[in-house]
């Protein structure tokens, strides 16, 4: 049973930080490009940062870069995102999602709400 289940949300002051995990299970979590999405209130769902399955490199959204930093320990099939300097306009719900290119299979996980508020 494949599943991923994220972790770390909560209520931050801005300027504050939080690590977002996800963890992975029922698929062979080296293989799969890991990202994480996130969708505000009344917002489409976007992209905010990339950690391929190959060779590591990561791929940031603008509205992020700098400040959040995605990565991976494949031994522990876990996905982290850091962040740091966290604004009020990143509260949002925070999605893990594995990509798998060649056969285009992919899972999501249930989300985590985070929270930026004085």
């Amino acid at each position: 049973q494949v599943q991923l289940v994220e972790s770390g949300g909560g209520l931050v002051q801005p300027g504050g930080s939080l690590r977002l995990s996800c963890a992975a299970s029922g698929f062979t979590f080296s293989s799969y490009a890991m990202i994480w999405y996130r969708q505000a209130p009344g917002k489409e769902r976007e992209l905010v940062a990339v950690i391929t399955s190959a060779d590591g490199s990561t791929n940031y959204a603008d509205s992020v870069k700098g400040r959040f930093t995605i990565s991976r320990d494949n031994a522990k099939n876990t996905v982290y995102l850091q962040m740091n300097s966290l604004k009020p306009e990143d509260t949002a719900i925070y999605y893990c999602h594995a990509r798998h290119r060649p056969s285009n299979t992919q899972y999501w996980g249930q989300g985590t709400q985070v929270t930026v508020s004085s």
